[in-house]
């Protein structure tokens, strides 16, 4: 499909930062502006001068980062998966997902999961290692995603945020699967959580 080209702005009167320094991939800022501020997001109108050398306008959802915790308990080809049951209004229903959250300002992201493991499911894990960092959606959003996996589970309270109302369970990965195929599971950062969970135990079979 042929780039577009740049489209004027109309985003009312916040002020514009202009650039012509390059940034990576030799990408140049021609200039910004910020149209929302939220808690967790903010969204800027940047006009930029793209690798090929087209310039065009491109809208992006501003994130900190978010983590995703791959809790699982046992050593066997069958071990239980960690999963939560919540609502999410902007997909307008009941999801399945790992824990995951949202990292707080400076907040080193394996920090983040044990804090986001903890409040949630009130489970403590010994043994963290990370798993999969990738952009869950590069089109419009600069959030990443780094999904721990998590072993050597302890039980105790969780500890909600005042607007979180999570059910959490504990599944077997072949009740995981499941899910995912039958489309029970619609979470992406799920699927990719659980379908690595099992390519990683098949790839240690002799």
């Amino acid at each position: 499909m042929p780039a577009k080209k740049a489209v004027p702005s109309k985003l009312g009167r916040m002020s514009a930062t202009k650039t012509q320094s390059p940034t990576k991939n030799n990408v140049k800022l021609l200039e910004s502006k910020t149209t929302f501020e939220g808690p967790v997001f903010h969204v800027t109108s940047d006009r930029v001068k793209e690798p090929e050398g087209v310039i065009v306008r491109r809208d992006v959802v501003r994130h900190g980062g978010s983590v995703v915790i791959l809790a699982v308990d046992g050593e066997s080809s069958d071990p239980r998966v960690l999963l939560e049951r919540q609502y999410r209004y902007a997909a307008g229903k009941y999801l399945w997902e790992l824990p995951a959250g949202s990292l707080d300002p400076g907040e080193q992201p394996l920090a983040g999961a044990k804090r986001e493991l903890l409040e949630e499911t009130g489970y403590r894990a010994k043994n963290w290692s990370r798993a999969l960092f990738f952009y869950p959606s590069p089109g419009f959003m600069d959030e990443t995603m780094t999904i721990y996996l998590a072993r050597g589970l302890t039980p105790g309270p969780s500890r909600p945020e005042a607007d979180e109302f999570i059910m959490w369970k504990m599944r077997p990965l072949s009740q995981a699967l499941e899910m995912i195929w039958s489309g029970k599971i619609q979470d992406g950062k799920t699927i990719a959580g659980v379908l690595w969970l099992a390519e990683s135990l098949r790839r240690r079979k002799p």
